[in-house]
């Protein structure tokens, strides 16, 4: 095994998160570009506590969701930053803010459950466009008859809304107008239904 200074670890992890696809996790960063070193944990995680805030005065900061470590824009710079794209940003209905925040809050939730605490019908399009973000997976079938499918939130769920965990979610009342604010500033390139498909 070789070994590595502080400094080359913490400049391999900032490398290693700034190319990579999607969030690193410590396991993926020990399995992968860090495999023929010998680093600890504590090691890994010391120089991700440094990058933090190496990168805290920054337009750039370094976050942790639920699926590892990124780099993303200062979320007060999300919409000047909007400008780069050619598309509008994605646009959903209340309906589907409402059944997120549902899901979210109250999951395991079947589709019934939904309809009974928002008093309508949950259209089958806004299930659908939950379920093929992957914001949303089944994740068993409530023994009553029927089976309804119980639905749950995902880690793509939490790492869209830059979140670590459930725990981070703003209180009940604030969710769908917080969901909104982290929609319109997120500079996440996005592609979504019609609005008026979702109703």
């Amino acid at each position: 095994m070789q070994k590595l200074n502080e400094i080359q670890l913490k400049q391999l992890i900032e490398a290693g998160i700034f190319v990579a696809d999607g969030a690193l996790s410590i396991d993926l960063m020990k399995v992968t570009f860090l495999a023929d070193f010998s680093v600890s944990t504590a090691q890994i995680k010391k120089a991700l506590a440094e990058l933090e805030l190496d990168y805290a005065p920054r337009g750039i900061h370094l976050v942790k969701v639920a699926s590892g470590y990124r780099f993303q824009s200062d979320e007060g710079l999300g919409i000047l930053l909007s400008k780069l794209w050619q598309e509008n940003a994605p646009r959903y209905s209340r309906a589907m803010m409402e059944t997120l925040a549902l899901i979210a809050y109250r999951q395991p939730i079947t589709r019934g459950e939904i309809e009974a605490v928002r008093g309508v019908s949950v259209s089958s399009h806004i299930v659908k466009s939950l379920l093929e973000r992957n914001w949303v997976k089944v994740i068993g079938h409530k023994e009553v008859p029927g089976r309804p499918a119980l639905l749950a939130t995902t880690k793509t769920f939490l790492d869209y809304f830059s979140l670590s965990t459930l725990a981070e979610l703003p209180s009940a009342d604030n969710f769908v107008d917080s969901l909104e604010q982290a929609m319109a500033a997120s500079n996440i390139e996005d592609n979504t239904l019609d609005n008026e498909k979702l109703h």
